[in-house]
């Protein structure tokens, strides 16, 4: 789990109106945990569980701006050719219209303008997301099943 995606899910957990999430994955173990009053703080806790140490971070609800990391810099002039498609609203991101039926677009799938690549919930109301553009999925920037942001990243896409 990296740093964007915890960010992500304190921010949903802060809008959820939810008193405290814990969350266990293989070597991570995050928990949130903030209190229903609208000025008070959010404290998340994230821990490495195989003898890495702990990182203990104390967020308001508006949280602060993290500078990237340099190494982040040498990908993004090779994904500078690629289209980036974009979250139209807030919700949570399905890559499946429902649980027994096959996702929408694969890496390495051919999109063609109109396509839905894949579905975001709002308030109980399931939106397509259709492509702009045509084009070959070349990453899936979001996992299935997590809150989006307006504007967050979730396919790139080869445009040649």
């Amino acid at each position: 789990m990296d740093l964007k995606e915890i960010q992500n899910l304190i921010k949903f957990v802060a809008n959820s109106g939810v008193a405290e999430v814990k969350l266990e994955m293989d070597d991570v173990k995050v928990t949130i945990r903030t209190t229903l009053e609208g000025n008070a703080t959010e404290t998340t806790y994230v821990q490495q569980m195989p003898a890495q140490p702990v990182l203990q971070q104390a967020v308001a609800p508006a949280a602060a701006p993290v500078a990237a990391a340099p190494a982040a810099a040498a990908p993004v002039a090779e994904e500078s050719k690629y289209v980036t498609i974009k979250s139209p609203i807030i919700g949570t991101f399905y890559r499946k219209p429902s649980p027994d039926k096959p996702v929408f677009v694969e890496v390495g799938s051919s999109i063609g303008k109109g396509d839905v690549l894949c579905v975001i919930e709002a308030m109980k109301l399931f939106n397509e997301i259709e492509s702009e553009i045509s084009g070959k999925i070349v990453k899936i920037l979001v996992d299935d099943m997590s809150p989006v942001e307006f504007d967050q990243p979730l396919f790139l896409v080869d445009p040649s």
